[in-house]
């Protein structure tokens, strides 16, 4: 006569199996945490970067940051956006806090924006906020808009 090998087991309470394993009650019934790591900011800005941005928002006392946005346009498909937050954004939107700045990312433009560096350049003949983006595949020649 066979004996199925389901039969030949024997079913062990989860507490029993605790009890042989030697584990603490406490322990194992302590709910497990998941490790979450700190994500990375999406935009990095620079020192001189946000010195510009406080100077203007020092004039527009009703404005709570800056909104960072990309929009299709240019020779190269994509260009920087960049406003005056008036009111606190839509949730939809990434906040980045550096240097005592707020600065809001659109999302639809997160995609774009992931790692890029934000930096306020002031040459002998122009002035301007520029974007270091490592995602940036070509760029046009005048360097209004990239591509990705």
């Amino acid at each position: 006569m066979m004996v199925s090998a389901a039969r030949s087991f024997r079913r062990v309470r989860p507490e029993a199996a605790r009890r042989q394993l030697g584990l603490a009650a406490e322990a194992a019934a302590a709910p497990r945490q998941a490790r979450r790591r700190a994500l990375p900011s999406p935009l990095t800005l620079t020192e001189s970067a946000a010195r510009r941005i406080r100077e203007l928002l020092s004039t527009r006392a009703e404005a709570e940051g800056v909104l960072v946005g990309v929009k299709r346009r240019g020779c190269n498909g994509l260009s920087y956006t960049l406003n005056y937050a008036e009111t606190k954004p839509a949730p939809g939107f990434e906040k980045v806090e550096q240097f005592g700045v707020t600065v809001y990312i659109d999302a639809p433009a997160l995609f774009h924006i992931v790692g890029t560096v934000m930096d306020f350049e002031e040459t002998e003949i122009s002035s301007g906020f520029t974007f270091t983006n490592p995602n940036e595949k070509g760029r046009c020649g005048c360097g209004e808009s990239f591509n990705v």
